[in-house]
């Protein structure tokens, strides 16, 4: 199966930010991040990118990619917005498809926002339709998420959370998972980073070390990944495409007492 992850906008898109300055897209790629290493886990599945962390793909680009390639499904993951600009009391989650209510995305929209009111505890604002461009020009079944109000501020503490990005994250695998029937790989690998740069927190011989870290880590809101390679325990904290985002988790761990390095994979 063949799924198209489409982290909506990118860094540099005018507007696209919290009222203070947070950045749409850092949540959605995040996002994205931890759904692909999730479906990693599942057998025959092949997991693309319609966003770049180099430029803003135009939609048209995005559309065109998912139809060349002929992917199953199209998931559009967005953080959404109310108002002119300042703080509203807007809040929750809401799923879009295209207006003419295709059946299985439909049926996947369902399952993935009963997943994440259900995860998240935010109000359900349910599944609509909307014309959107990711929803009209693709050729598969699409739908588009959007995961909390960036210009509410108790959303926002959520979407700045890894720990509430890793939930969404798990909440769309899920209903994806359970919309067609995907099969878990009898010993799932660690997430994939080739070419990403990876933050570390640890490496041990005994694996209880390395859990009581990941434990720690998780406990402080981060979502670490325990994983084996070359007769240790690794903790993973994050993969970036950006050095500078692979940077400040560094700095920001470090602040916090972790030891931790940066390499690229």
């Amino acid at each position: 199966m063949k799924i198209m992850l489409d982290a909506g906008h990118g860094y540099n898109t005018p507007g696209k930010r919290s009222p203070d300055g947070m950045i749409e897209y850092e949540f959605n790629r995040a996002v994205a991040l931890h759904a692909r290493s999730l479906l990693q886990n599942y057998q025959n599945v092949t997991v693309y990118f319609a966003h770049s962390d180099n430029r803003d793909v135009p939609l048209q680009e995005r559309t065109n990619n998912a139809n060349s390639l002929n992917v199953d499904i199209y998931v559009s993951i967005h953080a959404n917005a109310f108002g002119s600009g300042g703080w509203t009391s807007a809040s929750g989650i809401e799923t879009y498809i295209y207006t003419s209510k295709p059946r299985i995305a439909l049926q996947l929209a369902q399952k993935i926002q009963r997943n994440l009111v259900a995860e998240t505890g935010l109000p359900n604002r349910g599944v609509k339709t909307a014309d959107f461009h990711v929803l009209r020009e693709t050729k598969m079944d699409g739908v588009l998420v959007e995961c909390g109000f960036m210009t509410n501020q108790n959303d926002l503490k959520l979407l700045r959370s890894e720990e509430y990005r890793r939930t969404i994250a798990e909440g769309i695998v899920k209903a994806v998972s359970d919309q067609f029937n995907l099969k878990r790989k009898s010993n799932p690998s660690p997430p994939s980073t080739s070419g990403l740069y990876k933050v570390q927190a640890g490496a041990f011989k005994a694996k209880k070390n390395a859990d009581d870290l990941a434990t720690k880590l998780r406990s402080a809101g981060y979502t670490p990944y325990v994983y084996q390679e070359n007769g240790y325990y690794k903790v993973q904290v994050g993969a970036f495409e950006r050095k500078q985002n692979a940077d400040s988790l560094v700095s920001k761990l470090r602040n916090e007492g972790y030891e931790t390095v940066i390499f690229l994979d």
